[in-house]
């Protein structure tokens, strides 16, 4: 596997703000759902500021990986150190406010609501970031200004998933976990979500991103892994894409 390079970061007495310390690593983590065994030895490393993929076929278990961070499976045993902090005992919201954002693939709209009154929903989860403005949000998706009256019953498809996205970077989480942002959307939409993650990257934040849609994940992401079984079989980067293709073929049928 590729060395993870960490992106810079302010240095001092705590090893958490360290340059050498990841995002978000990840060992032999295991999980469950109720009996059901999903995860088995689990092993991965994201630096900051890096944008990576979890590739795989739908049940292989990108997903429960995500929930895993989040403590949202049931039993985990292992360890997920975010910033250096252990945090596979912790509760959710505990976990939230390491500086995580998670956005699902049900995206989670409050359907009575208005977009404005979406985005000013989530309470900050960092000391030192206040997340983006609305202000900010409007520049990133105009859309999302336009519609910032309407329920979030009202709005397309692509319009609720900038909406999930970008109610996350309003609480000031810098590392974000995406699951299939781009699935069953438009292009253009799809192209706009792209922009968005590379504006994201230029900014100093982490992504993990699930991602059925290779096209659209090959271009953004620095490194790969690759899920199936609840194992993570193959690991690689950008750079190796070209020299992994017949592997993916053989993993991914794509």
């Amino acid at each position: 596997m590729s060395e993870v390079i960490a992106a810079p970061a302010p240095t001092g007495k705590n090893s958490a703000t360290s340059t050498h310390v990841p995002a978000l690593e990840i060992s032999n983590l295991q999980a469950w759902y109720g009996e059901s065994h999903i995860l088995h030895n689990v092993n991965l490393t994201v630096g900051r500021g890096e944008v990576v993929t979890l590739l795989g076929r739908n049940g292989a278990g990108r997903t429960t990986t995500l929930r895993s961070i989040m403590g949202l499976t049931g039993a985990r045993t292992g360890s997920i150190k975010i910033n250096g902090v252990e945090t596979i005992a912790l509760p959710t919201y505990k976990i939230a406010h390491q500086g995580v954002g998670y956005c699902p693939e049900e995206r989670g709209i409050f359907s009575s609501l208005s977009t404005e009154e979406n985005l000013m929903l989530p309470p900050s989860v960092s000391k030192t970031d206040k997340g983006m403005s609305v202000a900010e949000i409007y520049e990133m998706f105009p859309n999302l200004e336009e519609r910032k009256h309407s329920q979030g019953t009202r709005l397309s498809g692509g319009e609720q998933q900038m909406l999930a996205v970008a109610r996350i970077l309003r609480t000031g989480a810098r590392l974000l976990l995406l699951d299939e942002i781009s699935e069953g959307l438009a292009p253009v939409i799809v192209q706009t979500l792209a922009r968005m993650i590379t504006t994201l990257k230029s900014k100093g934040y982490t992504i993990v991103m699930v991602e059925q849609n290779f096209r659209f994940a090959a271009p953004l992401a620095d490194r790969f892994y690759v899920v199936e079984h609840g194992q993570i079989v193959e690991s690689f980067a950008s750079s190796e894409l070209d020299a992994k293709s017949h592997r993916l073929n053989e993993l991914l049928g794509v």
